[in-house]
């Protein structure tokens, strides 16, 4: 899709800068990515590792009994080739009372809770390491709702957000993300045969082709159908992305004083202290 190709070099460059210059604005130096074994994951460690040094970093896996053993150590092995610090926790016991009590066929349920929990590991290593958490949803999970709130999507910064699936790998396999990992079928790991794609009932590349119309071309949904895109699908889109919007925004907050947080008060400021 020559349309969505974009400057590597210049995206490195971008991304290195935005996660050095956000982490130390907070008065952080060290990062925590979760790694999974997938590209969003991996690509995300590389910037921080770039941004901030590898001894800087840390990447943690956090399998449940049935993660793929294959991602495991696809992530073990791109862990010891970046150089980066890790640790291994597994969340089973953690999320087995939980689970107890939720149908089997309840899979979506039973993912947000394992993504969750992975979250508060996270969270609980950034506290003790002293590392902002690093987040790897992509432009594409974002705009669809692909993601469980406050699990994979909760982050301190965020690097890929602005990046489509396609080129997440583009630039993935410009800063040496090993192929295993590049040509894997995408996968959130939460049960076992699952993926992405599956799930969505349709392919990264066709929907990074109409969400690049309607979002950065501004296409009105004619304008998609004489490009030749499926009514059924664009239509398909269009809710994901009505519907998820409250995913993509924090918590609006009731208004009551004349200087609320999210709509007056929007910034830091010098009060001389």
């Amino acid at each position: 899709m020559d349309e969505l190709n974009i400057h590597t070099g210049l995206a490195r460059v971008i991304l290195t800068g935005f996660v050095h210059s956000e982490v130390t604005r907070a008065g952080f130096q060290r990062a925590v990515v979760g790694v999974s074994g997938g590209v969003d994951s991996a690509l995300s460690c590389v910037l921080a590792a770039e941004a901030l040094g590898p001894d800087n970093v840390l990447a943690i896996r956090m399998p449940y009994k049935s993660s793929s053993p294959d991602s495991l150590e696809d992530a073990q092995t791109f862990i010891d080739q970046l150089g980066v610090q890790s640790a291994t926790f597994p969340i089973t016991e953690m999320v087995e009372p939980l689970l107890a009590v939720i149908p089997e066929g309840e899979k979506v349920r039973r993912g947000n809770v394992m993504a969750r929990a992975r979250m508060l590991v996270l969270y609980d290593f950034s506290a003790a390491t002293k590392g902002l958490v690093i987040g790897t949803s992509n432009k594409t999970e974002i705009l669809l709702g692909y993601s469980t709130q406050w699990g994979d999507a909760a982050a301190a910064l965020n690097p890929l957000g602005d990046l489509y699936k396609c080129q997440v790998r583009q630039l993935a396999a410009a800063l040496g993300v090993p192929e295993a990992i590049l040509k894997k079928a995408p996968s959130a790991d939460l049960w076992p045969g699952q993926t992405d794609e599956g799930e969505l009932g349709f392919t990264y590349d066709e929907a990074d082709r109409l969400l690049y119309r309607l979002v950065d071309l501004r296409y009105s949904v004619q304008d998609c159908l004489s490009a030749g895109f499926d009514e059924g699908f664009v239509r398909q889109v269009l809710e994901r992305i009505r519907r998820n919007q409250y995913k993509r925004v924090m918590p609006p907050v009731a208004k009551l004083s004349n200087r609320t947080f999210g709509y007056d008060f929007l910034y830091l400021r010098d009060w001389g202290t």
